[in-house]
């Protein structure tokens, strides 16, 4: 994620310094962004923007924005944006970048907490056009605003989270989709395969283009509400991971990571669904760009 998203404010012509502790990764960083440059038909000079750096002191000190994309580890979090705010200007803006975990519980220690906020990005980032910039309670409604403009500026479609909640928007809905997928395996009704099948063969083609909330006002909130008072009593609701899910990884299903999760992964397997992934979020992309 972290050269990514290095990669998007590159190409949108700022500086940038991007570090890390794995020094391979550093030392790679510059070639990884230039082949994906590369693959997209960008600028591919944009990389020249980029500066690795291997002290992080150095990496921040005169930054203007500081965004985070290390492991989802709380503790981690907290202990480097503590050393961070060591290093930075003032008025730097700290971002941190988090699938679900709290911006709150990140930030709660510094000691300007105003100029502290979110950014869930998506990945890969130079692909998904959505950036979530979550709010805290403390969190100022200047840096909510300039962190909105710098995302807007770069071509992304940054979406204001009002409340710190876990998971934000994307994967709360996400997730809730996910829940009732794996309770139908679980319960017998179908296999995976088929609910993957379904969803991609049915509301998953509109879902670019007409989102849920769209959809129940074109159908009527009527008829929703006279579908959820059918359906909604009948889908999971459990507040906690399900046991089928549980005992997957108890038995090292872990997906593409052991070959095997809810379903069984070849290795062409993985490679064919990966490329396809791609070759449809690129041409995705291409349809935003010739717009």
């Amino acid at each position: 994620m972290g050269h990514g998203i290095a990669q998007v404010f590159a190409l949108a012509g700022h500086e940038v310094a991007i570090t890390d502790t794995v020094m391979k990764n550093l030392d790679s960083v510059e070639a990884r962004i230039a082949a994906n440059l590369r693959d997209l038909g960008d600028d591919e000079t944009a990389v020249s923007r980029v500066q690795p750096c291997f002290d992080l002191g150095e990496a921040v000190r005169d930054a203007d924005y500081v965004v985070e994309a290390v492991f989802e580890d709380l503790p981690l979090k907290k202990k480097l944006f503590a050393e961070i705010e060591r290093h930075v200007r003032a008025d730097t803006i700290l971002a941190s970048n988090t699938s679900v975990i709290p911006i709150t519980s990140i930030m709660k220690n510094l000691k300007r907490r105003e100029r502290a906020l979110g950014t869930h990005w998506w990945n890969p980032p130079f692909l998904v056009p959505l950036v979530e910039v979550i709010e805290t309670q403390w969190t100022s409604p200047q840096t909510v605003a300039r962190t909105m403009n710098l995302h807007r500026a770069a071509r992304k479609q940054p979406a204001h989270v009002r409340k710190d909640v876990p998971g934000f928007i994307g994967n709360r809905l996400q997730h809730a989709l996910w829940r009732e997928a794996i309770s139908l395996v679980e319960h017998g009704i179908c296999d995976a395969e088929t609910v993957d099948a379904v969803i991609k063969a049915s509301f998953g083609r509109r879902l670019a283009v007409l989102g849920p909330l769209e959809n129940a006002d074109l159908v009527g909130t009527d008829l929703t509400f006279a579908i959820h008072k059918t359906v909604l009593p009948a889908i999971d609701k459990r507040p906690r991971p399900s046991p089928y899910l549980k005992k997957l990884v108890a038995k090292g299903k872990l997906g593409f990571k052991s070959g095997e999760g809810f379903r069984k992964w070849s290795p062409e397997d993985q490679a064919a669904l990966r490329t396809k992934v791609m070759a449809h979020l690129k041409a995705s992309l291409d349809g935003e760009n010739s717009k």
